[in-house]
């Protein structure tokens, strides 16, 4: 029996064209709908989970090579509250670094920084370089530790390395710009303008205890 070769070819035509026709009908807002985990919502994006997920992530390379992991003078948690008598504005694309109101955490860990902003979801994160400066006393007190800063790798501002000066003294880091252009200068402004309140424990027995004054927002 002799096959008709017509005959398969238009049938062949066919079958694409309803192939192409299903395709285009597809909107994509269905198959985003598809794709979408069941069971999730946006309400369920909580600060406490961005944090977390935030301080699981590793700085990228950007500008300068990342050392490898150490300890520093600065490791842990810092925490600062920031007051405006102005309500938070909603916005789309708002500025890198803007010392909105609400309550901001930075990490300070093993060469990488990261930092957070509650009401926004804000966050960002780099790799850091400190020095400390060599101890010294006056009238018998000693002085508190202070060093230089060096801030890197930022994906707001990928080719800017910031400069700060850094004091820390009974639990408050506080920092002065020596030199950062980080979204125009935004970041600067944002870490200088208040004190930050460490969130580990003063000394090994309260971290036992867990009895001392935590500022409020810390984990």
């Amino acid at each position: 029996m002799l096959l008709n070769p017509g005959k398969y070819f238009w049938k062949a035509i066919v079958a694409i064209l309803i192939v192409l026709t299903m395709s285009l009908c597809f909107r994509p807002g269905e198959v985003k709908a598809q794709q979408q985990p069941t069971g999730t919502s946006e309400a369920e994006v909580t600060p406490k989970k961005i944090w977390s997920e935030l301080l699981q992530r590793s700085p990228y390379p950007y500008t300068i090579p990342l050392l490898p992991p150490r300890s520093s003078p600065l490791d842990g948690t810092y925490i600062k509250v920031e007051v405006k008598d102005t309500p938070l504005v909603h916005c789309r694309r708002c500025p890198d670094y803007a010392p909105e109101a609400g309550t901001w955490k930075l990490n300070l860990y093993q060469g990488a920084f990261r930092i957070f902003h509650e009401a926004t979801g804000w966050k960002s994160l780099g790799s850091f370089i400190v020095t400390r400066d060599m101890d010294t006393s006056m009238d018998d007190q000693p002085a508190s530790a202070t060093g230089q800063l060096l801030l890197a790798n930022d994906p707001a501002c990928q080719e800017v390395i910031g400069v700060y000066r850094w004091w820390l003294e009974k639990g408050r880091l506080t920092l002065r710009e020596i030199d950062d252009a980080c979204a125009i200068r935004l970041r600067a402004i944002n870490l200088t303008k208040l004190p930050w309140s460490s969130c580990q424990p003063p000394n090994p027995e309260a971290a036992i205890t867990d009895h001392w004054p935590k500022p409020s927002g810390c984990e």
